[in-house]
């Protein structure tokens, strides 16, 4: 069993409480505007990190992390991208694939806004965590963490801070 700490959007934001929940999950998945380089350093220094840009990264980060990270976490097929939509809405640059190859999750960030929801024509679940940065338009600052046993996703929670 894994638990997986799931955030996007920190635009060069880390703070203590982020640092907390980061201590206690096994890994942490980024999709996405990181902003700097420090906040993807303060997270490895704890805890294995997988992530990918986002179109606010600049040069350094995009040589660090790729586009898309599409790996197996126990027996579940993960899929992260920065800029992917959601079921009904994906992005042009992704639909072929997903189509052709669905991962069981499928992972954005980019709209600032939570959305955990199920593609039933895919049989995939969609999660973008929102924003736990401070910049951007969202009212709240969300991540979301879960746990993965063999191929089973469990135990969903949402983490809110106010911004």
């Amino acid at each position: 069993m894994k638990k997986i700490l799931l955030l996007s959007d920190t635009h060069g934001y880390i703070d203590e409480k982020i640092l907390q929940h980061v201590q206690s999950a096994d890994e942490v998945w980024h999709a996405g505007d990181i902003g700097d380089l420090s906040v993807t350093d303060a997270i490895q220094t704890l805890k294995p990190l997988r992530a990918v840009y986002g179109n606010i990264d600049g040069t350094e980060i995009r040589k660090e992390f790729p586009l898309h990270n599409r790996f197996w976490c126990e027996g579940v097929d993960v899929w992260i991208t920065h800029i992917g939509g959601y079921p009904g809405r994906y992005s042009a640059a992704v639909h072929h694939e997903l189509i052709k190859n669905p991962p069981k999750i499928f992972i954005t960030g980019h709209s600032h806004i939570l959305k955990i929801m199920p593609d039933r024509n895919l049989d995939l679940l969609h999660i973008n965590p929102g924003a736990i940065g401070i910049y951007g338009f969202h009212k709240v600052r969300t991540m979301v963490r879960f746990e993965i046993d063999g191929v089973n996703i469990q135990n969903m929670e949402v983490i809110e801070y106010p911004r």
